[in-house]
């Protein structure tokens, strides 16, 4: 659950507490990113010293090696870590996509071969949903179609498909204990993330993100966006700025 507890009225900002089944992780916060399992370079103690509340691990690489089935077995993704705070997951999505000429997409999920080892595997809605839960992460992510946010009909149609892929996941979520949060699409088309944004909050997910942005558009197009987007997210929600998190992004 989220508590917002202030709100700046000269600007966006705002304060508040995301409640999570492994304690409180006041918001804005900057997550580590611990793609596998581990923020590099730091060990759980430094995270805590640190004043860490929350890490961010990727189901398609814990999916890979060493797989989900195998983390759940060993009482799940906070023991494997070492971490009793909480844990976003990312979908893998971007991940995913990323792999160019070695995946496939289509409307019922993406095939995709394993930069380890070129072995075949199809990511779907359902199955994303069901890694997430092994993995028992405080926070997880629908899976979402991100793409080159500049050709208009390519954003479209990912975010159509991202709009699809959504109530697939939520139909799918067996866990309560675990947050699902929805993920807006739309290059960097105003029309287009505007009809995403509100079709997803009609969805009720936990919380919001704001993703296929910091993938080569400029930073103006960034700040344009989300000047777009916020607004009409739900202001009783957290909300989710993937990838971005350089010093002056955080400011900004």
């Amino acid at each position: 659950s989220f508590e917002l507890l202030l709100r700046d009225p000269a600007s966006k900002a705002r304060v508040g507490i995301m409640h999570t089944p492994h304690g409180d992780v006041p918001t804005p916060v900057f997550c580590p990113v611990g793609t596998q399992a581990t923020v590099k370079t730091l060990s759980p103690r430094d995270l805590v010293e640190l004043e860490v509340p929350m890490v961010l691990a990727n189901a398609y690489h814990l999916y890979l090696r060493p797989g989900a089935d195998l983390i759940a077995r060993l009482g799940g993704l906070h023991r494997f870590m070492g971490w009793e705070r909480a844990i976003l997951t990312d979908s893998g999505g971007f991940q995913v996509f990323s792999l160019s000429e070695l995946r496939k997409v289509d409307d019922g999920g993406v095939t995709f071969r394993s930069h380890l080892d070129g072995s075949q595997h199809r990511f779907t809605p359902e199955l994303v949903m069901e890694v997430q839960e092994r993995l028992g992460s405080d926070v997880a992510m629908v899976l979402d179609e991100c793409v080159e946010p500049f050709d208009y009909d390519v954003s479209a149609a990912a975010a159509r498909r991202t709009r699809l892929w959504a109530e697939r996941c939520l139909a799918a979520r067996t866990r309560p204990d675990q947050a699902l949060f929805g993920i807006v699409q739309g290059g960097i088309h105003e029309d287009l993330r505007t009809e995403s944004a509100r079709v997803l909050t009609s969805m009720g997910f936990d919380g919001y993100a704001i993703g296929g942005l910091s993938v080569g558009e400029s930073r103006q197009d960034t700040y344009r966006i989300l000047d777009c987007v916020v607004p009409i997210l739900p202001a009783d929600k957290p909300r989710y700025l993937m990838g971005v998190g350089s010093p002056d992004g955080l400011l900004e």
